[in-house]
């Protein structure tokens, strides 16, 4: 059996890592030695990828060459901003197709693959890694302007040194706005839907009008919020519940319709009432449904109230801190909100979908 084992991610990146050296030094700011050693990296990095080797020692150089790389092309930005050359993006592409192949070596290349849980976790991880990577290189590498994209270097620093001010934006729009609305318009949405399940003429009045108010632009609803319920928290939250409400109405309607006519007709044969059908088999039936409409409110909950400071509220909030520090062209401090505010949804999301898994257990999408 041969010991090589070619790969195109490879075979790209050995030739990007060739080209690179038509254009040494990479930046202003980096020697024709450093610049070397990250073609020599690279280099080893592509030619040991295409041997055949053990699924941790492949990892190992994938992760050591294509990280290493990377990191040497960083510090090389250092006071050069603006100075990157064809070699240094030809070279940023080389390390970008190595953990391109760590990637799928991780997750399995039709030969051999990982499934366990932590592989799960650290495949997305990577490709947000890499993400933040070619940002990085980029902007500062062409010398983007700042006010059009900082870099998120200059993100994390202004995070670093404005903690007490997201902190307090934090709690004003999240805690406050956010954590009320999406409770009382998901809980008001599942009791109505209940009610609605019981008695069906409210649930043909109801739904013409969710779909209604489903199509109204949530601008049009935020100033007529703030005008009704005052410029603090509490119109944000109003703004939340008006756009919670309807998408758990309606996904717990179709949930409570999801058990089938012999599942109910055989509770019946057993003598079970309506409300111990609708615990003991509707609901539980339901349940992919209800957590569905959960986390669809908790990406609309974090927008709606983001988006309804905008018109209206005290001098604190995300969506206020947005657009005050547009008007002042601090584009690393509304770069440091949205990160915070993709942060505080991908975990909500995520509790949502442990949550979703630890309760719907039974459903066929979680057996293996």
């Amino acid at each position: 059996m041969s010991v090589f084992r070619p790969n195109w991610q490879a075979l790209m990146s050995l030739l990007a890592t060739l080209y690179s050296l038509t254009a040494l030094p990479f930046t202003a700011g980096m020697s024709q030695a450093s610049s070397l050693m990250v073609v020599a990296v690279l280099a080893a990095g592509a030619l040991l990828s295409m041997l055949r080797l053990s699924f941790a020692v492949e990892t190992a150089v994938l992760t050591l060459s294509s990280f290493g790389a990377a990191a040497m092309l960083i510090s090389g930005l250092t006071e050069a901003f603006g100075t990157a050359t064809q070699g240094y993006f030809a070279a940023l592409t080389a390390a970008w197709l190595l953990g391109w192949r760590l990637v799928t070596v991780l997750s399995g290349d039709g030969s051999r693959g990982n499934h366990s849980s932590a592989i799960s976790i650290i495949v997305p991880a990577l490709f947000g890694i890499w993400v933040v990577i070619l940002w990085e290189c980029i902007v500062r590498g062409a010398g983007v302007p700042f006010v059009l994209l900082p870099p998120p270097s200059a993100i994390a620093a202004r995070i670093v040194t404005s903690t007490s001010i997201l902190a307090a934006d934090f709690r004003q729009t999240v805690l406050k706005a956010v954590l009320f609305g999406y409770v009382v318009g998901s809980l008001t949405g599942f009791l109505v839907a209940i009610l609605a399940d019981r008695f069906r003429f409210f649930a043909n009045g109801l739904l013409p009008i969710g779909n209604m108010v489903s199509a109204l632009p949530m601008i049009g609803i935020a100033p007529i919020m703030v005008i009704w319920f005052g410029f603090d928290w509490q119109s944000k939250a109003a703004v939340v519940i008006v756009m919670t409400f309807f998408p758990m109405l309606v996904n717990t309607l179709a949930g409570l319709a999801a058990s089938s006519d012999m599942e109910r007709d055989l509770m019946r044969t057993y003598g079970a009432t309506h409300w111990q059908v609708l615990l003991k088999l509707r609901l539980q039936a339901a349940m992919p449904f209800i957590f569905n409409a959960l986390k669809i409110n908790s990406t609309l909950a974090l927008i709606g109230a983001i988006v309804a400071e905008f018109f209206g509220t005290p001098i604190v909030g995300m969506g206020f801190r947005i657009s005050t520090e547009v008007g002042r062209m601090n584009l690393d401090m509304v770069w440091a909100e949205i990160a915070m505010a993709a942060i505080v949804g991908s975990l909500f999301y995520g509790a949502l979908a442990l949550l979703e898994r630890a309760v719907t257990f039974w459903h066929p999408s979680y057996r293996r």
